[in-house]
């Protein structure tokens, strides 16, 4: 792998690591705020949604991936599921710890992790999510690999990621407001335009809905299905280890 996209630039991987460690640690302490800035406060929804597609379930074994600031894990957590939230920027991280404190939530468990090179056991969990965390990942192919390896036989693997509508007229009125508004927000609110820059463009750069769904096939996964939200603007992707 010689070069990969960070946002329009093509860098080196070892650069896309680092600057994407350095995005998340500048946005963290401002990061679920812009998302309800960003998307309306619809992130939300989509995630309630997510998790109800995942029907977590008392005494299993779920990873979190990317999941720093706690917003899928807190809604899974009621369901009896041993959780584990991992994310690769220790910022993002202590947000949701400190967020958990606040609210009340014990039981999770936190954990400093790659999602190209997971430290957990094979077949070590039921289920697999991650949300708006895949398209920041350097090597995707191995993160998805990652994911199938640590699963057990029967396990489900969850994916809510932006990606590309097919709405004809919403595509362009939805680049048009991320690219033009969304960088001028985040200098705003969070002071830091470059950042939610990069937030943009790597969302116009992920794959579009059957080319990942190929990529999550490839990776091991069977019966992989695609649920489009706005025409596609995001999508759940699953697929089954069997």
């Amino acid at each position: 792998m010689d070069k990969v996209s960070f946002g329009y630039e093509e860098v080196p991987p070892e650069e896309k690591t680092r600057r994407v460690r350095g995005v998340f640690s500048n946005v963290a302490s401002r990061y679920d705020l812009m998302n309800d800035l960003m998307s309306g406060g619809m992130h939300r929804l989509w995630k309630n949604q997510f998790v109800r597609r995942v029907k977590p379930r008392r005494g299993e074994a779920i990873l979190d991936m990317a999941g720093g600031t706690g917003d899928i894990a807190f809604r899974m957590v009621g369901s009896g599921a041993q959780i584990t939230v991992a994310d690769i920027n220790r910022e993002m991280l202590d947000v949701g710890i400190e967020r958990a404190r606040r609210q009340g939530i014990e039981g999770l468990v936190w954990a400093e992790e790659n999602a190209e090179a997971l430290t957990f056991v094979d077949q070590t969990f039921d289920a697999y999510t991650i949300a708006f965390g895949i398209r920041n990942v350097t090597d995707i192919p191995a993160a998805l690999r990652e994911a199938h390896r640590v699963l057990r036989i029967g396990g489900r693997f969850f994916c809510l990621e932006f990606s590309t509508s097919t709405w004809p007229g919403f595509r362009e009125l939805y680049d048009s407001y991320s690219h033009n508004i969304v960088p001028r927000v985040g200098r705003a609110v969070a002071g830091d335009e470059d950042s939610y820059r990069y937030l943009i463009e790597s969302i116009r750069r992920f794959p579009d809905m059957p080319t990942f769904a190929g990529m999550i096939e490839k990776a091991g996964f069977a019966r992989v299905s695609v649920e489009p939200i706005l025409g596609g603007a995001v999508a759940i992707h699953s697929g089954w280890k069997i």
